[in-house]
Formats: structure tokens, C-alpha cells, sequence
């Protein structure tokens, strides 16, 4: 026969465990977003593109390597004059610091690649992106153009993203479409060819 003390302590040492299996979920969802945040202070904004047009490469798997300088050419707004023009004047520094990162050329009078666009979207945390979470994003269409020739080379859409709270803003918006930019570039050009 168990007594009613021994069915109280089961009570209540159950309770306790309850209690701190619950505390310990809510400490390591804090600790999650914690984590998260850091983590989104080292790597920064994202950045993605989604080809729509390939390069012809015809023989080469790596059609970029004939360019040794990348030039950004103007980016239009095509989301009714919403896009901040402080994203436009903080995208050629971020799309600088991008292409020294993968180590690209950039020589004065080098065979040059034009990369221009239009931006599609531009949405601030203000909207759709806090009821999703942090997310803020810019969509541009973004083209590849041999200057020389004129010639559209290729096109793609790019995104730049931030999905943590210490990535928000313009600065990372244009952070992250350059990276979007660069990568596909990166991805395109040869080893051979790249700063030491």
C-alpha cells in the first residue's frame, strides 16, 4: 500500500521535472536565437542567384576568364521609386569588397565585364518580413555585358538577404546582392587569372 506522502513526493518531484524540462526548452530557444544571431554577425547578409540564361561557354567550363575587370553599370529602380538610393550608393563599395574577397581582377583597362540590372523588389523589415521572422530582401535582374561588344552574355535574378535581427538594413541589403552578383561570377571564372 503506498501511503499518501509517498504519492505527494511522486507528485512532486514530477512536477519539478516538468518544470525544468520547461525551463531548459525556453533557455535553449533563447540560446537557438542566440546562436543564430552570432552566427549572423560573422557571415553577414545572403546572397543568392538563380541563372536565366546561361553563358555560352562553348568549349570552356569557366567562360569569364577572358576579363579582367569587373565593372558595376547602373542599377535601376523598377519597384516604383521605393528602392532607398542608399542602397544604390552602398552596392559599388560591397560589390569592391566581394570581388577582392574571391580574389577577381580588377585591372584599369583590362577586358572588361559590364554588370548591370534592375531592381524588381525591395522589401524592409517593416512589412511581410517581421511576421516571418527578421527577413528583409532585394531582388534584382542582373545582366552580363562583354563593354566592348555590347553583348548580353548571360542574365540572372539575385537576391540579397538577411534573416537575423543584427543583419537589417540597407547596408546589409546591398552586402548581400553583391555577394549574389560575385558568386555567380566566381562560379564562372577560372582559377588561373586570379589575384595572389
Amino acid at each position: 500500500m503506498i501511503s499518501q506522502e509517498g504519492t505527494n513526493m511522486k507528485t512532486t518531484s514530477s512536477t519539478a521535472i516538468l518544470a525544468m524540462a520547461l525551463v531548459t526548452a525556453i533557455a535553449a530557444s533563447g540560446c537557438t536565437t542566440a546562436v543564430k544571431e552570432g552566427f549572423g554577425v560573422a557571415t553577414g547578409a545572403k546572397g543568392i542567384y538563380a541563372p536565366i540564361t546561361s553563358l555560352s561557354a562553348s568549349s570552356q567550363a569557366r567562360p569569364l576568364g577572358q576579363f579582367r575587370q569587373f565593372e558595376l553599370g547602373t542599377m535601376t529602380d523598377n519597384f516604383g521609386g521605393n528602392v532607398p538610393t542608399d542602397l544604390m550608393a552602398r552596392l559599388p563599395g560591397a560589390f569592391a569588397e566581394e570581388l577582392a574577397k574571391k580574389k577577381l581582377p580588377n585591372e584599369p583597362g583590362g577586358k572588361t565585364l559590364l554588370i548591370r540590372g534592375t531592381i524588381l523588389h525591395y522589401e524592409d523589415s517593416g512589412t511581410v518580413g517581421m511576421a516571418l521572422g527578421p527577413i528583409e530582401e532585394v531582388l534584382a535582374r542582373v545582366e552580363l555585358v562583354d563593354k566592348d561588344s555590347g553583348q548580353v552574355l548571360a542574365k540572372a535574378n539575385c537576391v540579397g538577404r538577411t534573416t537575423t535581427r543584427v543583419n537589417l538594413g540597407v547596408a546589409k541589403k546591398a552586402e548581400g546582392l553583391a555577394k549574389a552578383i560575385v558568386s555567380w561570377l566566381d562560379k564562372r571564372y577560372p582559377t588561373e587569372g586570379r589575384i595572389e
